[in-house]
């Protein structure tokens, strides 16, 4: 399974954070104080992870009496196939339709644009 074919919901997604920036295999404890802000009960936390387990974003391995969760897709993947499916549905695949609705819309910023020129200048 391509992370293309992952949908993740927005709550998932929080726990999807949380293993990306812990850099390592977590039980769901760690995962439970890195969330405590969204009050989720344990066994919430515990469905987002077997359901995350299922689509086959993360896995689960066993040590002791602990699971353990690592991410299978990396961030980077992730958000490369979402940004791919957006653009496919909202903008016919039109990358350039994309960018000018974020240019029309205000959302990038002066500094911003001057960043995404540079980069475009070195791939040149």
């Amino acid at each position: 399974m391509t992370s293309g074919n992952i949908n993740i919901g927005e709550a998932e997604l929080e726990i999807m954070k949380v293993l990306w920036d812990a850099g390592e295999s977590v039980n769901s404890q760690y995962i439970s104080e890195a969330v405590e802000d969204k009050n989720w009960k344990r066994t919430t936390i515990l469905t987002f992870l077997t359901r995350l387990v299922d689509k086959g974003a993360i896995k689960a391995e066993k040590r002791g009496k602990l699971y353990y969760y690592t991410p299978i897709i990396s961030q980077k993947e992730y958000r490369g196939s979402q940004t791919k499916n957006l653009i496919k549905s909202l903008y016919n695949g039109s990358v350039k339709d994309f960018a000018l609705s974020l240019f029309e819309e205000q959302v990038i910023s002066d500094k911003e644009i001057e960043e995404l020129r540079a980069i475009f200048e070195d791939k040149e």
